[in-house]
Formats: structure tokens, sequence, C-alpha cells
């Protein structure tokens, strides 16, 4: 297994539920976690409510900063804030979790995204960094539940530099009870972001925080 011990993770829309979670659990974890935000001041409140060693800035200072960044942004700005870091991203893992999503009276649905998927646009925006899909089927409200120690997952990792997948594989296991499984080459990624709609209508259903568990593996 890849040794990811003392990475600092960097998360672009670290106040948003998904990357304050996620944030909380890798500081649980003792890496060294930058909150990132449009607003520093509301990145530094993010990080002092997780604790744990936690800072936080405006998204280009910690994009700079952070060994392997994760984008949690909501789509809508996805594209843009990438365009604006080419630089600061230039040379690391960037791992996007973002899920295009429309919602309407009948619920969740994927969106159309020109490049095929988030992480595809990703990729083409950062052409100098290894961009990795990952975390899009993580509960947040399990990842900021104190009563939670362990969560109960696997998270797909997918992307095409073989390195690169291996470190965020290994990231995802130093949350408790998480497993990282690669998921395949970055071209898939349309439907294990569009999947997060399917995930969201269990959810309602049964009144649940789903996650997905591989077997046979």
């Amino acid at each position: 297994m890849t040794d990811v011990n003392g990475l600092s993770i960097a998360i672009l829309g670290g106040t948003g539920d998904q990357g304050k979670g996620l944030a909380r659990r890798f500081a649980l974890a003792g890496h060294p976690v930058l909150i990132g935000s449009r607003s520093a001041q509301r990145a530094q409140e993010a990080a002092e409510s997780i604790g744990a060693g936690a800072t936080g800035d405006e998204n280009a200072v910690v994009a700079a900063r952070g060994d392997i960044v994760i984008v949690a942004v909501p789509y809508e700005g996805h594209k843009a804030l990438l365009e604006s870091l080419r630089g600061e991203l230039a040379g690391k893992i960037v791992v996007d979790c973002v899920n295009p999503l429309g919602f309407d009276k009948q619920g969740a649905y994927a969106l159309q995204v020109e490049e095929g998927s988030a992480a595809q646009q990703a990729a083409a925006v950062l052409t100098d960094s290894r961009v990795v899909a990952a975390f899009h089927h993580v509960s947040a409200v399990v990842l900021m539940d104190p009563a939670v120690d362990k969560v109960d997952l696997d998270v797909l990792v997918l992307g095409d530099d073989r390195e690169a997948t291996d470190t965020v594989q290994a990231l995802a296991e130093v949350i408790p009870g998480v497993r990282g499984v690669y998921g395949g080459r970055l071209r898939n990624a349309h439907q294990i972001e569009a999947l997060t709609a399917n995930i969201i209508s269990v959810n309602r259903r049964y009144k649940a925080h789903a996650g997905l568990r591989i077997t046979d593996i």
C-alpha cells in the first residue's frame, strides 16, 4: 500500500458539507488539512469548527500549499475555479469529487457535461495535474457525525495514472472503515458521478445515508 503519512490535504470548497466532512476525517487521521474557500474568513471559521489542527484560507492559497488537492465545489463554479488555479495545481494530484446534478420535483438527476464528466472537465483544464475521481458517494452527514467511528463503505477511485490512483486509494483508507477500490479509467467517471442521483433517491426513500460496498475483492 502506498505510504501517504504526513501528506497535507487541501480541500477547495472545504466549507461545504462534503468538503468539510472529508476535512474532518482527514484531520482526525492526523493529516495536515487546509480548508479553502472564496472567503478566507469562512475557511478559517470552518477549520476552527473542525479542530484537530485544520487551517483555512482562500482557495488559491491552500491549492498552492497542499500536497494533494480535493475539489469539492458546486458544479456550477467548477470549471471557472480550476481555470483560475492552473498554476497552483500544476504537478499535483487533484482529486475531483464533484457530482454534476440537477434537482426538480421528481428528485435528483445527472447533468450532461460537455467533456463527459466533471472529472474529465478537470483533466481538460488541468493539463499539468494528475486528476483522479473519488469520494463521490460518501455521506457528508456520516462524515460529520461524531458518533460514527467507522465509515462503512468503499470509495471508487478512477484515473489514468496508476501511481496517482494508488495514492488516493491509500488516502481513502486512512478513514476508519473505508476501503479504496480502483474503479477504472477517468473516461468512466460519468456513471460514477451520475450514480449519486440514484443514491440520493435511495436515501430519500429509506431515510438513510447509504454508501457502496463492492463484493468479491
